[in-house]
């Protein structure tokens, strides 16, 4: 049985030569979708490691994929916040909130604007086949001390790994350098095609477990041999289908650009002219309201120069009123001013003749005074010739003398000036040709591959600020220890150094 499977896989008919990137292909559209699926829920699960800048640019592949041209108007702010795009681990990584994750992504994605989703899946699938894990099947094995390591199968050869390194291989078998794969119950034989170099050999855990080693074997070897043979008739005529379906789908492509193109002029010409109907029709309707607004000023004004000229009338009237009144305040002011001066001067002749009653009084009272003083010394007189005469009438006989008394009466005039006064009230605001082919792809693919690194390290260089040491995996510190070194998935292969025929131990 051994002999037989070993037989199978006898690859001593390749040449020596060194893997060669190959480009995806896909038979179907369905298949090709259901595949890139498949690879997207592995990044999304972490079964195969990405690092955060790829994780975001193939993000953005996914949604041009899904969503088609950015617009704008139509992918507002928040529009991604339901989409599953990155590895949780990415997330955690960094102290970046969904929106700026959002806006990175939706940057790169309005970059990929014109392509279809067919292309934009290609692309995710691309890059992703770049990625360290990409299409590795792990197992589980022990070599001859009883170390246990990890067999990886994978497109471009086998490979020892470390169980705590699944980014870095120790050793590599590219599909080209083997001679023959065989096991025998549960030893696994690797025959390299140098004899120099020494037999790999290895134990797994079960029996079944090497059959499924040796069916991924044989496949992934087919696989590298198609690559690298003339196509057959078959795959010629598949090929030509292929290249005229592309053709097909290129020129539908540009004849349904042309005509969204020219859908796009018809829609902003009409919108052009519906906008300027609505500018001339609210033009109209400005030019409308504003000749109703000089109909109603016109009338309005009509109305007030009525209101003005009777009140210019009213005014007029008032005026000759008060023209009229200012004449008989006037002459009511001379008459008052002449009845003021007569008053002053009968006053002053009151004054005058009060003055002079009052010397005429004094004067009186002088008199009446010099009166009683001669009355009074009359009467002193009478008294003393009284007395002499009651001497004589003692001695002899007299004669009685009686007196007369005069009294003068004195009237003062009186006067009261009663004055009046005058008093006036005023009031007033968003083979050869197929070597020739390989060639030119791989040259196209390097081209892009070294655009897309140098967005890659733009964008890590930008993330790098906010990311949290503490939260990196074991595969993200040899990520980065890969990166600093300058390795990548096609540089790292370490080929098994000649050193006799005696068994390699790792």
């Amino acid at each position: 049985m051994a002999g037989a499977i070993a037989s199978r896989m006898s690859f001593s008919s390749l040449k020596r030569k060194q893997p060669k990137t190959f480009t995806v292909r896909i038979a179907t559209m369905d298949a090709e979708m259901e595949f890139s699926c498949e690879v997207k829920k592995q990044i999304l699960d972490e079964k195969i490691y990405c690092p955060p800048e790829a994780s975001v640019l193939l993000a953005s592949y996914a949604v041009q994929a899904k969503y088609g041209d950015y617009d704008p108007n139509v992918h507002k702010r928040g529009f991604l916040a339901q989409e599953e795009l990155l590895p949780k681990r990415v997330i955690n990584l960094y102290q970046m909130t969904p929106e700026m994750w959002e806006e990175r992504i939706t940057a790169w994605y309005a970059e990929h604007r014109g392509r279809a989703r067919d292309e934009a899946e290609m692309e995710y699938l691309k890059i992703a086949q770049d990625l360290e894990m990409y299409g590795v099947n792990y197992f589980a094995i022990r070599n001859k001390k009883g170390t246990e390591l990890l067999l990886g199968v994978d497109a471009l050869g086998l490979h020892i790994y470390d169980p705590d390194n699944r980014l870095t291989p120790k050793i590599s078998f590219p599909w080209n350098e083997i001679r023959n794969i065989s096991y025998s119950d549960k030893e696994f034989t690797i025959k390299p095609l140098d004899k120099k170099i020494d037999v790999f050999k290895f134990n797994s855990s079960k029996l079944r477990v090497n059959k499924l080693i040796l069916q991924l074997c044989i496949g992934n070897h087919d696989l590298f041999m198609r690559r690298r043979k003339a196509d057959s008739l078959e795959v010629q005529q598949m090929k030509a289908q292929a290249r005229e379906e592309k053709a097909r789908k290129q020129m539908e492509r540009q004849r349904l650009a042309r005509e969204k193109q020219m859908r796009e002029e018809a829609e902003r010409t009409r919108d052009e002219l519906e906008r300027r109907l609505m500018q001339l029709k609210e033009e109209a309707t400005m030019a409308n309201e504003a000749l109703m607004r000089s109909e109603e000023t016109a009338d309005l004004l009509a109305e007030k120069a009525q209101i003005t000229e009777e009140e210019a009338k009213l005014l007029a009237q008032k005026a000759a009123e008060a023209e009229q009144e200012m004449q008989r305040i006037k002459a009511t002011a001379i008459r008052t001013e002449e009845e003021k001066r007569l008053m002053e001067q009968k006053v002053l002749e009151a004054e005058m003749l009060a003055l002079k009653m009052a010397e005429e009084s004094e004067r009186r009272a002088k008199e009446a005074d010099q009166l009683k003083q001669d009355l009074q010394e009359a009467r002193e007189s009478e008294r003393r010739a009284k007395q002499k005469l009651l001497e004589i009438t003692s001695k002899s006989s007299y004669t009685s003398m009686n007196s007369s008394t005069t009294a003068l009466p004195t009237d003062l005039p009186s006067f009261n000036l009663i004055s009046e006064s005058l008093s006036f009230d005023f009031k007033d605001t968003d083979m050869k040709r197929l070597s020739m082919e390989i060639e030119k792809e791989k040259v196209e693919y390097m081209e892009k591959s070294k655009h897309l690194q140098e967005q890659l390290n733009e964008l890590k260089t930008e993330i790098e600020a906010l990311k949290l040491k503490e939260r990196e995996t074991a595969l993200d510190i040899l990520h980065n220890e890969n990166a600093s070194r300058g390795n990548s998935k096609h540089n790292t292969i370490k080929k098994p150094q000649a050193q006799g025929r005696r068994p390699i131990c790792i």
